[in-house]
This record gives C-alpha cells, sequence and structure tokens, in this order.
C-alpha cells in the first residue's frame, strides 16, 4: 500500500510570472491540501515573502523577466538576510536540457520539474522534499542540497564520499 501524506500544513511559495500557470499550480496544490499558499510574478516581492513568512517549500520558475529563477535560487541561499537557506526548491521550467537542469542543479535547486506539469509529477517533487531531504554541501562556489543522488559503492575516485561511523560527511 502507497504512503499517504497530510501536507495541509505546508506553506508554500509559488514564483511564476504566468498567471495563468500559477493558477494552474494553486489548483494541483489545493488538491493536496495544501491552502497556505503565496504566488507571486515578481522575484523581489517573493523574497520579501519569503523573508517574513515561514515557507516550507518555493516553486520557482527558470525564466522570470527580471530576477530570474537561478538568481533568485542564488539568494534564498546566499543572502545575509535569507532566513532560511535550507528551504527546498523546485524549479519548474519549459527548457530542459541537460545545459539547464545541470545549471538549476548548481545554483542550489532541490528538485527540477519540466512543463508542462502534471499532478503526479509535482506530488512526486514535493513527497520527495519531505520524505528523502538531502544533505547540505558548503563549498568555496556552492552552497546547497547534496548534488549526488547516489553513493556508489564502485566509485573510488578523489572525490569519493567520507564515511564516519556509518554517516555520510559531505563536505
Amino acid at each position: 500500500m502507497a504512503k499517504t501524506y497530510n501536507l495541509s500544513n505546508l506553506t508554500i511559495l509559488i514564483i511564476e510570472d504566468s498567471q495563468h500557470m500559477r493558477q494552474i499550480i494553486r489548483t494541483v496544490l489545493r488538491g493536496f491540501g495544501i491552502h497556505r499558499i503565496h504566488d507571486v510574478a515578481d522575484p523581489a516581492e517573493a523574497f520579501e515573502i519569503f523573508r517574513t513568512t515561514q515557507i516550507d517549500v518555493i516553486i520557482v520558475d527558470y525564466k522570470l523577466p527580471t530576477l530570474d529563477g537561478i538568481e533568485f535560487v542564488q539568494l534564498v541561499r546566499g543572502a545575509k538576510d535569507s532566513t532560511n537557506p535550507y528551504v527546498p526548491i523546485i524549479m519548474l521550467s519549459a527548457y530542459t536540457s541537460k545545459k539547464i537542469i545541470i545549471e538549476a542543479r548548481d545554483s542550489g535547486i532541490t528538485e527540477f520539474l519540466g512543463k508542462p506539469i502534471s499532478a503526479k509529477n509535482l506530488y512526486l517533487c514535493l513527497i520527495s522534499c519531505v520524505e528523502k531531504p538531502r544533505d547540505f554541501v558548503r563549498a568555496p562556489n556552492y552552497f546547497g542540497p547534496e548534488r549526488r543522488r547516489q553513493n556508489s559503492a564502485n566509485y573510488r575516485g578523489p572525490e569519493r564520499r567520507k564515511q564516519i561511523a556509518g554517516k555520510k560527511l559531505v563536505e
């Protein structure tokens, strides 16, 4: 039997310049039982909401008119006045080339979801954020969720993850 989740306590921030797309996302989230939803088109307004409201998950579009989604993610992860740099961030994009996905991953997103979205895929992204929270990494040019999804026992290279007392150490 599949595990079910009560998502009604989540507060979601949506940053999407298309009013129509914001409405679709809001409708889908309400279908999941989520009713505390802030949605805006302007990333500056979104960051102000983020700084003053307890946000559990951010959903941000890749392509925005003033500050793009990548820059917004970097602001959330790195600004001195960011209230929660560890917040899960789901990036939406109609642009799904490998280059775009890697750029998004390297900016510090938690999940990437290609458009057009489906309710099932958005749900799976939310559940992934809840069920499998990712360790965070701080490196000279990166702060965000651990980018590697697998810990292969076969990899022996110089970037091998270290183990301490059975726990993964992320450097």
